[in-house]
């Protein structure tokens, strides 16, 4: 069986309460046979009002977490204050975390756990540098940072997702191609399967992120082992967004 369509957004630091509130207004996911799982990640200041207002089908989730319950660090959100809030996900490992905040494997690791501990959903980000494609070690790096993460997890392989987002295609207005998309997931799932099994592997959506808009989506998910897409700017606009979710609709 393959594993869930999901389309999720990443609104990284835009739209508070008041605009949040006006998408979700505006937004209106697919629906019905075939309809992806819609997955949005507010910043965490407008996950309250998102939760007051969020449309029947649509989940929510915050973009990162601290990997302790509670204490003396200032400014982080604890997985428990997340799910208090209304998140069911959390985006671990974003490259914008690891690159711009040096957010490291073993920070990775540890938030996966904290968030597996507590219920949450962990959508584990991978992804190489341009330099480190031009050096032939996507594998290398991508496999690197899916072994640290999934040590996070426990013997019991809790819920989680992976994405796909070479960090050369954040924000950029490049895209991987389909090929190498579907190329790098499939890199990914075969390195699952040796840990949780084959029939597990199968059922664990892995997104590809990178410059996901409406006129690629469609192509993008119809690509191998691509199971649904994780979408930055594109995700700020609520005709945009329910485009690219319709995209995702198994037909």
């Amino acid at each position: 069986m393959a594993a869930a369509r999901v389309v999720a957004g990443n609104w990284k630091m835009h739209h508070g309460p008041t605009a949040t509130r006006a998408f979700l207004g505006d937004f209106r996911p697919p629906s019905g046979e075939g309809a992806p799982r819609v997955v949005i990640f507010p910043p965490a200041l407008s996950l309250p009002a998102a939760a007051e207002v969020v449309p029947a089908g649509v989940d929510l989730g915050v973009q990162d977490i601290h990997w302790e319950d509670e204490g003396a660090f200032t400014g982080e959100i604890s997985a428990p204050m997340a799910q208090d809030a209304g998140a069911t996900h959390v985006l671990v490992g974003h490259s914008e975390r690891r690159h711009v905040f040096g957010e490291t494997d073993d920070d990775v690791r540890r938030k996966v756990e904290a968030a597996a501990r507590h219920g949450l959903t962990p959508v584990i980000c991978v992804g190489e540098t341009i330099e480190e494609r031009r050096g032939g070690r996507v594998e290398a790096v991508i496999l690197r940072q899916l072994v640290a993460a999934l040590e996070g997890l426990g013997s019991d392989r809790s819920s989680f997702m992976l994405a796909y987002e070479p960090v050369w295609a954040i924000g950029s207005g490049e895209t991987a191609t389909p090929e190498d998309a579907s190329a790098a997931h499939a890199t990914l799932r075969r390195r699952l399967a040796q840990s949780v099994g084959k029939p597990r592997a199968a059922d664990v959506p892995i997104l590809y992120g990178g410059s996901v808009k409406p006129d690629n989506a469609a192509e993008l998910m119809a690509a191998g082992d691509v199971d649904g897409v994780l979408v930055g700017g594109a995700s700020l606009d609520a005709a945009a967004f329910a485009r690219i979710a319709e995209a995702g609709r198994r037909g």
